[in-house]
């Protein structure tokens, strides 16, 4: 295979995102949130393998003609943001003004962080919360916290979405990578773990999923903090 056909596969590989996400909102509609989650996953795991690929090949070059940073962002809205909102809207877990203001909350900040230039930082993690609702909302489903809670949640997630905290990318942020890859990727077991059982599984899928979210919700603000006293130590004294 040539190496312009990988690269056109590459974006192949990308668009599938789609039909995740278009199998995922049909199970959203009839209100099968087991599945709806499992194609999420499927999305995200997509999501999480195309760009490394995508750089490998040189699709900028080699397959030019398409733009896998529009396509990627296009499907990462529908897989992060528009159905995981749904979800939480459609599930009754929130009840009137409440869901209402959750998914205006949620479409509205995602809408403008996603077109933030400003999204990531100099060693390619994020800058902000990067509009992860999926991940945020399974963690939701398999909890199942006070209406109160979740309201809280979201926002302060809506709203971290602007400030200067660094949340690390699994595959693109260098330091720690040896970690926070394979917890990623036991993020994506302990997900579908959980939603395939339709969240009645065993503890440890619960534990699992709550301490790989963990992980990956402060491992860059942790990097942030403990960059800011190296920097500290290295200033000569006044």
């Amino acid at each position: 295979m040539t190496i312009r056909l990988k690269a056109l596969s590459v974006h192949l590989l990308t668009a599938t995102g789609a039909v995740f996400a278009m199998l995922a909102m049909l199970e959203a509609v009839q209100a099968k949130w087991d599945m709806m989650f499992v194609w999420l996953v499927v999305a995200f795991a997509v999501d999480g393998i195309d760009g490394p690929l995508a750089r490998r090949y040189d699709v900028k070059t080699n397959a030019a003609e398409f733009d896998g940073v529009i396509m990627d962002l296009i499907i990462d809205y529908m897989t992060y943001v528009f159905i995981p909102a749904y979800a939480l809207f459609a599930s009754g877990l929130l009840t009137g003004w409440t869901g209402w203001a959750a998914i205006i909350a949620i479409t509205f900040t995602s809408a403008l962080y996603y077109s933030d230039t400003r999204m990531k930082t100099k060693d390619n993690s994020f800058s902000g919360f990067p509009g992860c609702w999926n991940m945020a909302i399974i963690v939701i489903f398999a909890t199942q916290p006070n209406h109160w809670v979740i309201m809280g949640v979201v926002a302060i997630l809506a709203v971290g979405q602007f400030f200067p905290l660094k949340f690390i990318h699994p595959t693109r942020t260098v330091r720690w990578r040896m970690v926070s890859l394979p917890v990623a990727l036991a993020w994506i077991g302990f997900a579908v773990w959980a939603a395939w059982g339709n969240f009645t599984v065993h503890p440890i899928a619960y534990f699992g999923l709550l301490a790989t979210t963990a992980y990956l919700t402060f491992a860059g603000i942790a990097q942030q903090l403990t960059e800011a006293r190296l920097v500290s130590k290295q200033r000569p004294p006044v």
